[in-house]
């Protein structure tokens, strides 16, 4: 006699959920902690409420700037000229990265010119963009380009040079040219550390663009930190710069995602 059919087994929805929940509840454990304590300690009369008023009136002032419009202008100034000035600089420092990595004629040729500029400070260099370019979108967006160059550039550079020697004897080993050899094995090997460098540079075009902003800007979350410290809207000076860490990990999160579409081929081997 046949074996009766095995009963069907409903999906453990539920089990999945809560397991889901309760990761994200462990991811958020430490602001959630930094949240209370930050609401905390100003109520508790630790510190001076008037410099570090809590959270919630913090919050209260993010609320209002965004009511009325303000926040939206100074953010979309802000990532108009951060976001431009990273797309200039992938399109410019992958490129360069690869051809230093793959061709050493051109890495010896190049690499006292770059130690020299790699070892110099974007911010450092603020006054001369400002003289050459002037105070208006330019100079900004000359000053992410240079900050975000350096990074992907030399993770770039490190990405083709690291890839293993063996992958490559193996390839060539088929009958791969170069241009074959490149393609398959150089480039897919180097797209973590390239990523790498794409994200430290998100990073950067936040960072150096908001003291750009404080220099000289009628828009921008810089402006909007340095003129309400100016004018000691001390909560409105704390919204701002929550907006801008909120912004640096949507950035990152997002190059963490483009990292894990463009290597697929990766293995995670992180056990929880």
């Amino acid at each position: 006699m046949a074996a009766p059919p095995a009963p069907a087994v409903a999906p453990r929805r539920p089990g999945r959920l809560l397991g889901l929940g309760g990761r994200a509840l462990h991811r958020s454990a430490a602001l959630l902690a930094l949240a209370a304590i930050w609401e905390t300690v100003p109520r508790a009369g630790l510190v001076d409420r008037v410099f570090l008023p809590p959270l919630s009136e913090v919050l209260a002032a993010w609320w209002e700037l965004l009511r009325t419009g303000q926040l939206a202008d100074h953010v979309g100034a802000s990532l108009t000229r951060s976001l431009t000035g990273l797309a200039l600089a992938v399109v410019t420092a992958i490129p360069l990265g690869l051809l230093i990595g793959w061709y050493r004629p051109l890495a010896d040729l190049l690499s006292p010119l770059l130690e020299v500029f790699r070892n110099t400070a974007a911010l450092a260099l603020l006054p001369v963009f400002v003289l050459i370019l002037g105070l208006g979108e330019t100079s900004k967006i000359a000053l992410v380009v240079y900050a975000c160059s350096w990074p992907i550039l030399l993770n770039t550079v490190a990405g083709v040079k690291g890839v293993d020697p063996l992958l490559i004897r193996s390839a060539r080993s088929m009958g791969l040219n170069h241009l074959r050899l490149f393609q398959k094995v150089i480039l897919p090997a180097a797209v973590p550390t390239v990523f790498t460098g794409v994200r430290l540079a998100g990073a950067y075009s936040i960072l150096v663009l908001v003291a750009a902003e404080m220099v000289g800007a009628k828009a921008g979350l810089g402006y909007l930190v340095n003129y309400a410290q100016y004018n000691f809207a001390i909560p409105d000076m704390y919204a701002g710069i929550i907006t801008i860490s909120a912004i640096g990990l949507v950035v990152n999160q997002l190059l963490v995602a483009g990292e894990r579409r463009f290597s697929t081929w990766r293995v995670d081997v992180t056990t929880a």
